[in-house]
């Protein structure tokens, strides 16, 4: 399979002669049913420069294009900035989202997100492609954040979320010294009825796994620095399952955590690790910390 830059091509070989197109796509370039109808309607598939209306049985020779370029722009509204990119080709970006913005708009024109910011990073550069976030932040998390740039990189990347195999790594300050120093918090989370934003661990709530590891403690202050990993990617999760077992975030009142010390949740995105939805290999992002935390790790656990 060659890569340019519109998108895919793939020469067909005995391998796949006699296959149906519709196979050849699920199993070469991992497109899902979705992709493909929505690649027909839009007619992004070409077999030897010629749009197929229908499935089709292919043979040697034959030429196999995939244009991955968007047939329509983005809905969300570009806004002058620069975001902060840990990576970017022609299928995926990943970015450093800053501390008191959220990832995403709610409601169409809504500026003040970084999904706004890529999208002017798009429209700079010339790209027309949709702001399509793999996964997002809580407003006042930090860290890094997966977009894919078109139908196919949003549907393996998303695939990858429920397989375990985009793996999201986090730092966070916690009140309390957390014991043991190496545990996983697995306990379903659901919404609190009686507060319109909070979540909490609940029986009939969603499956939700967190694993943790202590990287540091100050008795003074009592604070623990850990480094924690999702398995699942729930509402809160971390903010939930930390307050949960008695250690609420540093700065994390909605969950019973102090702003004493911190003025925000103590938390932030700092590894995402990705197979690359099209070249298959590992790709690891590090986000650095904000000032402010980075100050406030410094200050109580160097």
């Amino acid at each position: 399979m060659k890569q340019n830059d519109r998108g895919l091509e793939l020469l067909i070989t005995e391998k796949h002669a006699g296959q149906w197109l519709f196979s050849v796509l699920k199993s070469e370039f991992q497109a899902s049913k979705p992709v493909i109808t929505e690649w027909m309607n839009q007619e992004s598939i070409q077999v030897n420069r010629t749009s197929p209306k229908n499935n089709i049985i292919l043979k040697t020779g034959d030429r196999l294009f995939i244009d991955l370029q968007e047939k329509t722009g983005s809905s969300v509204t570009p806004e002058y900035g620069e975001p902060d990119i840990l990576f970017e080709d022609n299928h995926m970006l990943i970015a450093n989202k800053p501390a008191g913005m959220p990832t995403h708009p709610n409601e169409e024109g809504q500026t003040g997100t970084l999904s706004n910011l890529i999208a002017y990073h798009f429209q700079i550069n010339g790209e027309q492609a949709k702001v399509r976030h793999v996964h997002r932040l809580d407003r006042d998390t930090s860290g890094a954040v997966v977009f894919a740039k078109h139908r196919l990189a949003h549907a393996i990347l998303d695939r990858q979320l429920e397989t375990k195999t985009l793996k999201r790594t986090y730092i966070a300050a916690a009140e309390g010294k957390i014991t043991p120093k190496k545990g996983t918090v697995d306990s379903p989370i659901g919404r609190d009825r009686s507060h319109s934003v909070r979540r909490r661990v609940s029986p009939g709530g969603q499956a939700a796994v967190t694993h943790y590891k202590v990287k540091g403690y100050h008795p003074g202050a009592q604070l623990t620095l850990a480094e924690l990993e999702l398995e699942t990617g729930r509402t809160h999760q971390i903010r939930v399952h930390m307050a949960s077992i008695g250690h609420p975030l540093a700065g994390d009142d909605l969950y019973g955590g102090s702003r004493t010390l911190f003025h925000r949740q103590a938390l932030h995105a700092k590894k995402v690790s990705v197979v690359h939805p099209i070249s298959g290999e590992e790709i690891v992002a590090e986000a650095p910390m904000p000032a402010d935390l980075a100050h406030f790790t410094e200050t109580y656990f160097s």
